[in-house]
């Protein structure tokens, strides 16, 4: 057989396995290696030369460039969580946003969603932070709770990670690291498909709460753990803070990162000094804080590592060679090889960051040796993380699942349509729409 063709075989097979052992609950340290190997094996590459030169290169590499990112990132989250500004927050706009249909409720965990990503908070702390808040508000409602997962990743994985202008999120700072662009890359673009992928899902999810209140679906029975001491509401007693002192850590991040123009490291951390100033009384035990918080980060970049790692051997192979050259002939503009190597990166590794990551290594010199606008690339490529990374085998996917205590089988459907579906066409109307405005 055509060595080529046995690689591409191999990559296809790897991607098999990795999604296959991912929704059996194995972790992906052990599964990105096994991928891995596979791929070499059936590239014909020498097993311990590809896992300690190519994917181990790739792990440190991720590592290197990311590793304060993810620690400050993972302390912010928790200066806010543990002082309560989080919950603020998200109460705050419940208040505003209002209870008066379904819809509007589901809107209301969007935008809470949204705005405590915006205001940097980590993608587990948010979803710990509304559950408890959704729960009771899915019961007053007689939803079915099998929509909230997916209401879930509207809210975090669309607009708020790749597309809103300033977000600190890492799918739009990765890309600065590679092109010199800032977190406010392409800000018409970016706001343009922020507001095409909300009202579409608007639409789409006032239409999958018609047809469920259609089918007779409500609230009772569909939440395996509303009644399990699991569920119950947490008992914190401790007064939350004001609304202004609850907003304060995110406004001076945004401000340090998108108004003063820092990076993003020192915009976390003066984020974290104002957490730690300004919510000193709501925080109670301080350093236990910042060690829980530093150590959280640990297992996200490391999963996310372990998932670069899987990707650059992918992007070391023949096959993988082939298929870059076939994205990159597509005819017309080079933004659709840009945004189908990312989402194809991203679907690979189940990863978002992770797919970002190989490929703005693997792809950033070329496309700007090609002339294209810095910050158009910026955009469309952190455009293209939404979509294809919120597979069955992402880790964000089977740790919400497991939170809320869902199959992939009963709420994989809403997921897969307001997180993937619509954030690709949205990445193909920002395409359509950059090759007109830049």
């Amino acid at each position: 057989m055509d060595p080529q063709l046995l690689s591409i075989i191999g990559i296809f097979l790897g991607l098999a396995t990795l999604i296959t052992l991912a929704l059996r609950g194995w972790s992906i340290l052990v599964i990105a290696p096994i991928a891995a190997t596979i791929v070499l094996a059936m590239s014909g590459v020498d097993l311990l030369t590809g896992l300690n030169e190519i994917y181990m290169k790739g792990f440190a590499s991720f590592a290197m460039k990311f590793f304060f990112l993810f620690l400050l990132g993972t302390i912010f989250g928790k200066v806010m969580e543990d002082s309560g500004a989080a919950r603020k927050i998200a109460g705050f706009m419940l208040r505003l946003t209002g209870k008066k249909s379904a819809l509007h409720v589901a809107m209301a965990i969007v935008a809470v969603c949204g705005l405590l990503g915006y205001g940097g908070v980590s993608v587990f702390v948010i979803l710990f932070v509304v559950v408890p808040i959704a729960r009771p508000l899915f019961k007053e409602m007689d939803l079915s709770w099998h929509l909230f997962p997916g209401i879930y990743f509207f809210g975090v994985a669309t607009f708020v990670m790749a597309m809103l202008p300033g977000t600190p999120q890492i799918q739009n700072i990765i890309p600065t690291r590679y092109l010199g662009t800032t977190a406010t890359a392409a800000p018409a673009l970016g706001l343009i498909a922020s507001a095409f992928v909300i009202a579409a899902n608007y639409m789409l999810l006032g239409w999958m709460i018609r047809r469920s209140k259609s089918r007779g679906e409500g609230y009772a029975g569909s939440d395996p753990l509303a009644m399990t001491e699991a569920a119950a509401p947490v008992s914190d007693d401790k007064p939350l803070p004001a609304v202004w002192l609850a907003f304060v850590p995110s406004v001076v991040m945004l401000v340090l990162l998108n108004g003063v123009g820092v990076d993003i490291v020192w915009a976390l951390l003066g984020g974290i000094v104002a957490g730690m100033v300004f919510l000193s009384s709501h925080l109670t035990d301080k350093v236990r804080t910042l060690t829980v918080g530093a150590t959280n980060c640990a297992l996200p970049i490391v999963n996310t590592c372990a998932d670069v790692g899987f990707g650059a051997v992918v992007g070391s192979v023949a096959g993988f060679k082939a298929i870059s050259n076939m994205l990159m002939s597509i005819p017309g503009t080079p933004l659709i090889s840009l945004a189908l190597a990312t989402q194809l990166l991203c679907g690979i590794t189940g990863s978002a960051s992770g797919g970002l990551g190989i490929a703005m290594e693997l792809f950033a010199k070329d496309f700007l040796a090609m002339g294209l606008n810095p910050e158009v690339i910026h955009r469309i490529a952190s455009l293209a993380t939404a979509g294809l990374d919120v597979m069955p085998h992402n880790g964000a996917v089977i740790t919400a699942l497991a939170v809320v205590g869902l199959t992939h089988r009963q709420a994989y459907k809403p997921i897969f349509l307001l997180a993937v579906v619509t954030p690709i066409l949205t990445n193909a109307v920002a395409i359509a729409v950059a090759t007109v405005i830049y």
